[in-house]
């Protein structure tokens, strides 16, 4: 469903008289399906005001639009909400609540919510072992898929891709080894190709590209796109063109970021004219590279960030506060990271097109906006670069103040210098 579309059912569905809870959910499901988390959030407020009484399948879908948002406000209301209403929490609201609030950065509460939760559905146990996954914490997902085992609770498929994805995260190589085994021989579950591809995410991020590569010419399955692209992610941070142009040729119907990813291990080992080759291609194809996004929640609104972006009202003053920013950031040693820049410019213009990055941009904002000391909740759509993450770093100790990034990956929550992630991601 394109935003034209959206904009025409939403106008025929509010004009019409028949709308109950029925149909109200089908919509407001309907748009977090389709990714319009915001239309969602809003239709929710919509049918609030129209006085249709919400049940439990509207407020996970509710809570589910929050959660991919990552705006905490917004879904710490709908949870209060749900409490004022007298909700029975089941599996289904449990396990959106755990999800919403570790994808709004707050672990925490989402551990409270698990410990009160009636748990005896898989699904509430795989909602707090990929919650710590998102987060790192790879050993307490451990303890949680051991729990499980003790309440007598089977894990299913899902629940292997989480604790996988936890290992991967952290480079725990040998205890990923472990539970990929287990699978078939403990709990008779046939790996699929997520699992596969867990597993050669796990492999790449290791630097272990041979292993990566040699696991996926053993699949019993044809490897799917997501597996090649986890090689070639795997293959850039390993400097290794060669894997890296294998896996760009098994893959069908090459996106932007595939290009983009190749161009950079060319450039990675000092191959300028093969980078440079890419980029034509790119062009001449009309190929255009996926566009960054960040955004923070700021006084119950949502605010998106471009690189490079100047189309917010209070642009000046975003500018004005970055650029006071990066000079301390320097003062305490920072030096962007050039490497993060895939073109053979010069070093100026390698760190002018760094300055400006989404998430910077939106941190920015979130400073401006915010208490000074408070915490900052940052959602960006892509992997954050290896400059951003040192920047952040150093922000955060210049600010005596925690800044939380969610990229598409992981969670990093920079504090007096250090990230969460160890530099692992």
């Amino acid at each position: 469903m394109k935003v034209g579309e959206f904009d025409v059912a939403k106008k025929i569905f509010l004009a019409s008289s028949a709308r109950d809870v029925v149909t109200w959910n089908s919509t407001i499901g309907g748009c977090v399906k389709n990714g319009y988390f915001l239309e969602a959030i809003g239709l929710f407020k919509e049918m609030l005001k129209a006085g249709t009484e919400p049940d439990g399948y509207t407020f996970a879908s509710a809570i589910t639009a929050c959660s991919r948002l990552g705006a905490l406000n917004h879904g710490q209301w709908v949870h209060e909400l749900m409490m004022k209403k007298k909700i029975q929490l089941n599996y289904i609201l449990s396990s959106a609540l755990i999800d919403m609030y570790s994808r709004c950065g707050r672990i925490e509460i989402a551990r409270s919510i698990f410990g009160t939760a009636v748990r005896n559905h898989v699904s509430v146990w795989n909602a707090m072992i990929n919650s710590l996954a998102m987060h790192g914490l790879v050993s307490e997902a451990i303890s949680v898929f051991s729990n499980m085992q003790m309440k007598k609770i089977s894990p299913d498929p899902l629940t292997f891709i989480g604790i996988l994805t936890a290992c991967s995260h952290c480079g725990f190589v040998d205890q990923g080894r472990y539970y990929f085994n287990i699978m078939q021989k403990n709990f008779s579950i046939q790996p699929q190709l997520e699992h596969y591809g867990a597993m050669v995410d796990l492999f790449g991020r290791a630097g272990m590209v041979e292993e990566a590569y040699a696991l996926i010419q053993k699949m019993p399955m044809e490897p799917d796109v997501v597996t090649w692209r986890a090689l070639l992610s795997a293959c850039k941070t390993s400097k290794n063109h060669e894997l890296g142009e294998i896996a760009v040729g098994r893959i069908k119907n090459l996106g932007s970021g595939d290009y983009v990813l190749l161009s950079n291990i060319y450039c990675s080992v000092n191959k300028w004219d093969n980078a440079e080759t890419v980029r034509h291609f790119m062009n001449k194809k009309g190929v255009r590279k996926c566009k960054g996004r960040s955004w923070v929640e700021s006084h119950g609104s949502i605010h998106y960030f471009k690189a490079g972006d100047r189309s917010h009202p209070e642009t000046e003053t975003i500018y004005r506060v970055l650029n006071a920013l990066i000079c301390r950031a320097r003062m305490e040693g920072y030096v962007c990271e050039q490497d993060s820049v895939f073109m053979d410019i010069s070093e100026e213009e390698k760190e002018e097109s760094l300055n400006y990055h989404s998430e910077k941009l939106t941190l920015a904002y979130g400073i401006l906006k915010s208490s000074p000391g408070t915490e900052i909740l940052i959602s960006k759509n892509l992997r954050t670069c290896a400059d951003c993450h040192s920047w952040m770093k150093i922000v955060s100790k210049v600010l005596n103040r925690v800044i939380t990034v969610r990229d598409r990956m992981r969670f990093h929550c920079f504090e007096k210098g250090c990230c969460t992630c160890r530099d692992y991601w």
